[in-house]
């Protein structure tokens, strides 16, 4: 099972890098970074302790990628450049999707029990884009470079920009739509 799934990783290096070439992907630490994510999220569902995370770490000095090893990530999933990511304990990340460099998908220190976002299938994150809290992007979703996220759920089939991000595009149409903060709201925890 794990195999299958990183020939899908693997798969999705040619389908979303033209200058993806022969046998380069040994190159790509954002392959380097889930590779090795497959096998110790695999020993931290075991509820080995210890190893598993330190492997992350150890991960995380070679490729610049920091993947919890909770993390719940889909086949196919691609990193494209790899220096920054920082994915968090209980993200979900959904088949098929892409992420390119300095994105976080974290949490806000309030939270207990799901504290990382959910992001669903076919999702594109671009360049810097910050994603906080236990937010939900749903299917085919464009999230813009340098776009920050915190605590509001995003529909399927949208392209959202901004700082704070807002919906630019809904199922193929123009749309200028502010998402509300839909759960958790910080001035109730503190």
């Amino acid at each position: 099972m794990i195999f299958k799934t990183v020939l899908e990783d693997i798969k999705a290096i040619y389908r979303n890098d033209p200058a993806a070439k022969n046998i380069e992907f040994l190159l790509y630490p954002g392959f380097h970074a889930i590779f090795i994510h497959r096998f110790i999220h695999a020993l931290f569902k075991l509820g080995i302790p210890f190893f598993p995370r330190l492997i992350s770490q150890i991960s995380r000095m070679f490729s610049g990628v920091e993947i919890h090893p909770g993390a719940t990530i889909g086949k196919g999933f691609f990193i494209d450049h790899g220096a920054g990511i920082v994915i968090g304990e209980t993200a979900e990340i959904g088949d098929n999707c892409v992420i390119f460099h300095n994105v976080t998908l974290g949490g806000t220190g309030h939270h207990t029990g799901k504290r990382h976002p959910t992001i669903g299938n076919n999702v594109l994150i671009g360049t810097g884009a910050i994603l906080l809290g236990p937010l939900t992007v749903g299917d085919n979703v464009r999230i813009g470079a340098n776009t920050f996220l915190y605590m509001v759920d995003i529909p399927d089939n949208c392209t959202v920009v901004g700082t704070p991000g807002h919906i630019t595009r809904m199922n193929n149409q123009a749309v200028s739509i502010k998402p509300k903060r839909t759960r958790y709201p910080v001035e109730e925890l503190i």
